[in-house]
């Protein structure tokens, strides 16, 4: 997924960074209400990035310019919201492009809108349209598997963007298909990791869980 470093033309770079700047300004808000209010919630704020960073750095080839792996999304995207995790993504994503030379600088704002909010703003949603439906595991797998999904959907249409040849439609076909031979196992098998992930919090931390309404009553972020 991660868009490597000089790969898109400045006018996207800019573009992407433009959109996902009021998303990240929110969910810094959002950080620190949540601090404030349920200091008691941070150390799962560390788990959700830690997370997202150790799966996102397992990358295999793919679309020339990008890459294949796993995203971590979901679970900070269940736990805190869309907006949080957009934040934890970014934080992820500058280390990754300074440490590890995955994904990049001029790319960041692009990365950040695919794995930071298109993602988590689909696992978000799963999650909180299904958990009083079906039990609370699946609702997270689906949350977990979509997100994933979604995030090289967002990253697909970004390459076709960029790249509109012979047109965009076409593009948009290629870049996904060849993404989904990678990605629909790993989306798989994240949504299983996060399964037990979020199972494991919610045996230890219950309380914390019901204070932050990701069990119990369902609420809208705010």
């Amino acid at each position: 997924m991660h868009i490597m470093e000089g790969f898109l033309p400045p006018e996207w770079c800019l573009f992407w960074y433009l959109l996902s700047a009021p998303v990240i300004v929110y969910g810094l808000i959002r950080i620190i209400r949540i601090s404030d209010e349920r200091p008691e919630a941070k150390p799962l704020l560390a788990v959700s990035g830690a997370f997202m960073f150790v799966l996102s750095s397992l990358k295999l080839p793919s679309v020339t310019g990008s890459c294949s792996h796993p995203t971590g999304n979901g679970l900070g995207a269940v736990l805190f919201g869309p907006a949080v995790t957009s934040v934890l993504a970014l934080i992820v994503l500058i280390f990754q492009a300074l440490l590890l030379a995955h994904g990049g600088i001029t790319t960041l704002g692009a990365n950040v809108f695919s794995m930071g909010i298109i993602g988590p703003v689909c696992a978000w949603g799963i999650y909180r349209i299904t958990r009083s439906a079906i039990p609370s595991s699946a609702a997270v797998f689906l949350a977990a598997f979509l997100g994933d999904l979604m995030t090289y959907v967002t990253t697909s249409i970004q390459l076709a963007l960029a790249f509109p040849k012979p047109g965009f439609m076409e593009a948009l076909v290629k870049f996904m298909v060849i993404f989904a031979y990678t990605q629909v196992p790993l989306a798989v098998a994240e949504g299983l990791l996060t399964v037990v992930i979020f199972e494991n919090i919610l045996k230890l931390k219950p309380d914390i869980m019901e204070k932050l309404q990701v069990i119990g009553k369902p609420a809208v972020e705010g």
